[in-house]
């Protein structure tokens, strides 16, 4: 049987899907989380990938992004993120 941490990815792997949704390479961006105001770069929270990508803060756990595709739409929930530092190119 599969455990949990097995399936845990690291940020990186949703590198190239925050690249396509904010035309940016968001993997060294900071963010914090809404649970415990923890900041990291996205390439060092929690990614769980299924049915759709789930984004857990790597102190606290709580869900900080959701991304779901279905055709040609994208669903993404930020709640979870106090904040997104992005960087002009």
């Amino acid at each position: 049987m599969t455990g949990i941490a097995e399936l845990r990815l690291d940020g990186n792997a949703i590198g190239g899907v925050m690249l396509e949704l904010f035309g940016i390479e968001l993997t060294a961006a900071p963010c914090s989380c809404a649970g415990c105001g923890a900041r990291e770069e996205m390439a060092r929270l929690d990614v769980y990938i299924g049915a759709g990508i789930v984004v857990r803060c790597r102190h606290c756990e709580a869900v900080m992004i959701r991304i779901v595709e279905a055709g040609e739409r994208i669903w993404l929930d930020l709640s979870g993120t106090i904040s997104l530092e992005l960087t002009r190119p």
